[in-house]
């Protein structure tokens, strides 16, 4: 049991209360709000340890809800696991894209989001400080603990996932290691993601690391590695 604070950000009325009650069941502590905005607010005020978020909200969709939380320093630390009907392989995509954490299509079981959520806060207290020691890969430092990466010392700002990749590779740096190892290792077993979704990612990240992404090698037909 935990009574870590969740936000559920959803604008249906029987998917707030399912939500609520299951989450409360489960042990957390539960916000709701019906408004992207509003979330945005509720964040800074309450500090959740996580967010549950649709996509197709009144006003601020989903989508830039999770943009601008992952863009903003103070709070891009803040796990975000999507949950939307959309679920055509391009919207998971898109919604990575913008930084979220996990993503999970409705109509859904509460047993698996509860897991998730689980999942996806035990991964997040793995980045807390002192959890491991710092990377230094050529020009990039990678710091688990402040969740930070710096190249040539200047920071680089990194979604959750994008960092979690990243650490991954430089974790084992010269192995090579296929998309599917990066998905498990990443986001956990049995997780409903594409090799597309990893080359998206894959792709932000060296757009984001500049001429350090050199260091970032695709071996054909298998996957990714850092290093030589």
């Amino acid at each position: 049991m935990s009574d870590e604070l969740i936000l559920v950000v959803e604008d249906e009325e029987d998917i707030q209360e399912l939500l609520e009650y299951t989450l409360l069941n489960a042990g957390y502590r539960v916000d709701v709000t019906d408004r992207g905005e509003e979330a945005l607010e509720l964040v800074r005020e309450h500090s959740p340890a996580l967010m549950v978020l649709d996509l197709m909200l009144p006003g601020l969709d989903g989508l830039e809800v999770c943009r601008r939380l992952k863009s903003s320093e103070d709070v891009n630390s803040l796990p975000v696991i999507i949950l939307t009907a959309k679920g055509e392989e391009e919207d998971v995509i898109a919604g990575f894209d913008a930084g979220a954490d996990d993503y999970i299509t409705k109509p859904f079981s509460p047993k698996v989001l509860t897991a998730r959520v689980q999942a996806v806060l035990r991964r997040s207290a793995e980045s807390r400080p002192d959890a491991e020691g710092a990377i230094t890969f050529g020009e990039i430092h990678i710091h688990p603990g402040r969740f930070e990466v710096h190249v040539d010392g200047e920071p680089v700002s990194l979604t959750h996932t994008e960092f979690r990749i990243l650490h991954f590779l430089a974790s084992r740096p010269g192995w090579v290691f296929s998309r599917t190892q990066i998905v498990r290792a990443v986001h956990g077993e049995d997780y409903p993601v594409t090799g597309r979704s990893v080359d998206v990612q894959v792709a932000s990240l060296r757009k984001k690391l500049g001429a350090a992404s050199r260091h970032i090698t695709t071996v054909r037909g298998v996957g990714y590695k850092l290093g030589e």
